[in-house]
């Protein structure tokens, strides 16, 4: 279970955004904040909308397979 951030809370996360972001506006990305134990993601366009919680290790295991170098066949 991840322990939803108060509003409170919420408007004091430091918000990154992905240096991979290749979008000409600058706003088409995800951005992120952590806090002990959960990642914190939203979407850039959309920054007072819904927010995914997740613990650090499900992030990490998400990032290292979002990461690898897949090759079709």
């Amino acid at each position: 279970m991840i322990r939803k951030p108060s509003a409170e809370e919420a408007t004091q996360l430091k918000w990154l955004r992905s240096s991979y972001s290749s979008s000409g506006d600058g706003n088409d990305c995800v951005e992120v904040a952590t806090t002990p134990g959960t990642v914190h993601v939203r979407d850039s366009k959309a920054r007072p909308g819904p927010r995914l919680g997740f613990t650090s290790a499900t992030w990490e295991a998400f990032v290292t397979y979002a990461s690898e170098d897949w090759q079709e066949g």
